[in-house]
């Protein structure tokens, strides 16, 4: 077998539609854009939205609230998901993820109070519930809360430290 003996297998490719080249094909004289208007002309055409002068949807409909930035997501995990752990195991993001318990970390895990634990582990996770915290420690267990990955400090922070350190 040598490269020219390849060829696509039939029925896997289909040839390119040509119009406007002819009466006889069906997409001749005004290629499949009818006659004249806007849409027929060359860079024709609305943008994505425009509803013909008419108040366009995005616009009427009303809005509420806003988007935070700087939010952070947390993967939410009760309690009762670490008794898949074995005794006095260390848990953090990473020990979730393999266990499968996490598909996705986003910013830090958040370790939420539902259910009962029957291990002593040790939990280092972005955010801890103050009722986990206190359900981990009475089951003998250590818990502590670390640096969450995606934590934002605000410009003005910033600014502020860069100000402190100049002597004027």
């Amino acid at each position: 077998m040598n490269l020219h003996d390849l060829s696509p297998a039939p029925g896997s490719t289909k040839r390119k539609k040509r119009v406007g080249r002819g009466n006889g094909s069906g997409w001749g004289k005004t290629a499949g854009k009818g006659h004249k208007g806007q849409k027929a002309r060359s860079g024709g055409g609305v943008r994505p939205g425009f509803e013909g002068g008419q108040m366009p949807l995005a616009r009427r409909v009303p809005k509420r609230g806003f988007n935070n930035i700087f939010a952070l997501r947390y993967t939410a995990v009760n309690l009762d998901a670490l008794n898949a752990f074995d005794d006095g195991a260390v848990i953090d993001e990473q020990a979730l993820i393999e266990k499968g318990i996490v598909k996705k970390a986003y910013d830090g895990v958040k370790i939420l109070g539902g259910g009962e634990l029957k291990k002593k582990l040790t939990v280092k996770t972005a955010k801890i519930s103050g009722s986990a915290a206190e359900k981990i420690k009475q089951a003998g267990g250590t818990a502590e809360e670390q640096k969450p990955r995606g934590e934002v400090v605000s410009k003005y922070a910033k600014k502020k430290e860069s100000v402190k350190g100049k002597v004027k």
